[in-house]
């Protein structure tokens, strides 16, 4: 690899690392993206889907940051699989995230474009066409933005995370002051108690549940231009994962309950994307409850950005191994951002706009491609847990602190996961089975077009 085909080193410092994760996960976004979906599959137990969830994730978390200790690499889960289990795998783990980041195009443009027009046209919100239109706007000027390089992204992140964040403070301590003695639903220990849950609705929340948390490995697939990326540590990517993920544990939950407590069941069912402002409505005044709305689309913008920084650093990394055709590797002279890859994600998600806007419904499709990205989730995590366990299997022997870091938490981090996506299968419909699954099926197709290229250009 050239220096003229190099990503921005030691560009971002731990706390830059720590926004990029929690921007990645998207609070106020997930939170009005998911939350109807979780409490229509599972009710009161979507607060124990999260935490049960989140300990999952947690272990997948510290697999990430364990692998990144063997090299800093853009590919991340593509990367540290393929030097564990062999190439191929390596290729389905970028894949998996390839297709999820794609399809997450369309479930994260659309509560922007949602929110956008509940507040310039609330008569075009219904209407899939406009929806899908604004969207695609929204799609190209955050493509724009990081396109420009990775400080012009991190900076646009702080902004937003700083003002999504005052808004979500403000609606939790509202909610607590106001419902915390006459609660919609009364909290209870069943929220979060095993025997709640069997293994059916553990699966169906757990897998909804997933979509909440994901976004935080953006930080591992910045480890390049990350600072101190070989510390014992992880450097400022692996510190940045690990927080990410603690706060988004804690605030997922108190999140949900907040809803929980401040909405009824109809009330959260009507509500669809626009949860935060059915809450915020019945907190604040007019016009102080649209700052909810605002925080959506602060949030959602945030994730749209971080989403596609994953997906451009995997292709790129993907690409200059070789694995999918090298154009994909370029880099812009001049902002050190893999643009090829870039405007690949931008195409693809302009695309499935296009497609999406003839189904019958936003909420239609939200449901498909929500359930369809947490199983791909699900897959390339899972051999990422695997990985972390089998590679560092020696820790077995070196104390119970290092086993259940490095070996136990994260094996049973990636079995759970296989559990959940193969329980979930049958339940899905023909059309989010067709994206789940077929999403990843489609990858063998560019492995033995690449295979083959790669041989004849070694011939």
């Amino acid at each position: 690899m050239t220096s003229g085909n190099e990503l921005a080193k030691n560009s971002l410092g731990v706390f830059e690392a720590v926004i990029m994760g929690i921007a990645g996960t998207a609070p106020a976004f997930s939170v009005a993206v998911t939350t109807a979906t979780i409490v229509a599959a599972v009710g009161v137990l979507s607060v124990g889907s999260i935490v049960y969830c989140g300990l999952i994730m947690f272990g997948i978390t510290l697999a990430f940051i364990h692998l990144s200790k063997m090299t800093p690499n853009a590919g991340a889960a593509y990367a540290w699989v393929g030097q564990v289990f062999g190439p191929r795998w390596g290729f389905f783990a970028g894949w998996g995230l390839l297709v999820a980041s794609v399809f997450f195009m369309v479930s994260a443009t659309i509560p922007a474009a949602t929110s956008t027009l509940v507040l310039l046209a609330p008569n075009r919100v219904e209407s899939t066409h406009w929806v899908a239109g604004t969207a695609a706007l929204w799609l190209t000027a955050v493509t724009l933005v990081v396109m420009r390089g990775i400080k012009h992204s991190s900076y646009t992140q702080l902004t937003l995370t700083i003002f999504e964040t005052v808004i979500l403070v403000a609606l939790i301590v509202g909610a607590f002051i106001q419902y915390g003695g006459a609660p919609m639903h009364a909290p209870s220990l069943i929220w979060v108690t095993p025997n709640s849950f069997s293994p059916q609705i553990f699966a169906t929340g757990a897998l909804t549940a997933i979509f909440f948390f994901w976004g935080w490995d953006v930080t591992m697939n910045l480890s390049e231009e990350a600072r101190g990326t070989k510390s014992a540590a992880g450097g400022a990517a692996g510190v940045g994962a690990f927080w990410s993920v603690l706060n988004m544990i804690l605030f997922f939950t108190i999140m949900m309950v907040v809803v929980l407590i401040v909405l009824n069941d109809q009330e959260i069912a009507n509500a669809d994307t626009n949860i935060l402002l059915a809450v915020a409505t019945k907190l604040f005044p007019s016009p102080w409850n649209y700052l909810a709305v605002f925080c959506t689309i602060v949030s959602t913008v945030g994730t749209i950005e971080t989403q596609i920084l994953q997906f451009s650093r995997s292709m790129f990394a993907m690409a200059r191994d070789r694995m999918l055709h090298p154009v994909y590797a370029r880099v812009h002279s001049e902002w050190q951002t893999p643009w090829v890859a870039t405007l690949v994600i931008w195409g693809l998600g302009m695309m499935l706009l296009f497609t999406s806007s003839y189904m019958p419904s936003v909420k239609t499709i939200l449901e498909s491609s929500i359930l369809a990205i947490g199983f791909q989730i699900c897959f390339y995590m899972s051999l990422a847990g695997f990985a972390c366990a089998w590679h560092y299997r020696t820790k077995l022997r070196s104390g119970i602190a290092r086993a259940v870091s490095y070996v136990v938490w994260p094996c049973l981090s990636g079995a759970f996961m296989v559990f959940i996506a193969l329980y979930s299968i049958p339940t899905f419909d023909t059309l989010t089975n067709l994206l789940g699954a077929g999403g990843l099926l489609v990858g063998f197709l560019p492995l033995l077009v690449n295979e083959r290229r790669f041989r004849r250009l070694r011939a």
